[in-house]
């Protein structure tokens, strides 16, 4: 992501771009059609794992982070970062030893059944989401907007 997305947004719950001279995270990303939602990856997956813990005994269950393995690595995913944004502010895809990363279907399948129930929950008032993704998706939608506006 440019740091011109980033510059704009200033939302205290997105993570930081860049981190000793890298640019970070990793991200997931779903299309919904000009509106990107990218969910951060991480591999600190032993220290998610102990946050995935206390929000099952807080709370019966933990639909906000998830542990894959990916790449042979156990790799947190971490939806309660999400945030969307739009392609002009996408500066490369993340490539590994000249891949993209790959995930299986079976995580893909769970990553939209849990973000799509957070969505949910969120038009039923309950955010569970790090980031104000309603604020953010509006200045994305009125950025698009004035792009396909046609000068009079």
């Amino acid at each position: 992501i440019k740091d011109e997305f980033f510059d704009k947004i200033k939302d205290k719950g997105l993570m930081i771009n860049r981190e000793n001279g890298h640019t970070r995270p990793t991200y997931f990303t779903i299309r919904d059609k000009d509106i990107l939602w990218f969910i951060p990856l991480s591999n600190k997956a032993e220290k998610y794992k102990t946050i995935i813990k206390h929000k099952i005994r807080k709370y019966g269950n933990c639909r906000t982070i998830l542990i894959k393995k990916i790449k042979q690595k156990e790799i947190a995913i971490l939806l309660q970062n999400a945030f969307p944004t739009i392609e002009k502010y996408v500066s490369h895809p993340h490539i590994i030893h000249g891949e993209h990363l790959r995930v299986s279907e079976a995580a893909i399948k769970e990553i939209l059944d849990n973000f799509n129930y957070m969505l949910a929950m969120k038009k039923q008032g309950i955010d569970l989401f790090f980031t104000d993704i309603d604020k953010i998706k509006n200045i994305m939608e009125d950025e698009l907007k004035e792009k396909d506006a046609i000068p009079a």
